[in-house]
């Protein structure tokens, strides 16, 4: 997809990712843990058998260095870094943590959902590199 144009925006699979998301919102609601919105939506995955991986380790290189002790939420068919939030706003640094996740895995795009928003069409954001 055209990252340029905003195309990958409307693409099949973050819709995929993003119905899931909000099927998962609007049987749970906003105000629970991060970690329940986690293993609700890896649930809601393998229900529409939608590939996933749960808590990938990302390594950083640092001058010729490997550091680990990142972790991506969920990596959605390879190819889309899932961040997931629970908080009343989200703080940039959330934003900068994603896209340091696609920096070091070299994906190109990345949903970032705070499940604590009243509508989470509105807790939603697309990010990409």
């Amino acid at each position: 997809m055209d990252s340029e144009t905003g195309a990958w925006h409307r693409d099949a699979l973050t819709q995929q990712i993003i119905g899931a998301a909000i099927e998962v919102h609007r049987v749970l609601g906003p105000g629970l843990l991060e970690s329940i919105y986690e293993a609700a939506l890896c649930r809601e995955f393998e229900l529409r058998e939608t590939p996933f991986e749960r808590q990938v380790e990302v390594s950083v290189n640092y001058k010729g260095r490997v550091i680990r002790g990142q972790r991506i939420d969920i990596l959605v068919a390879e190819q889309v870094v899932v961040e997931l939030k629970a908080v009343n706003s989200l703080p940039d640094v959330a934003t900068a943590q994603t896209l340091s996740h696609l920096k070091a895995t070299g994906l190109k795009r990345a949903l970032l959902i705070n499940f604590n928003a009243a509508r989470l069409v509105d807790g939603v954001k697309r990010l990409s590199m």
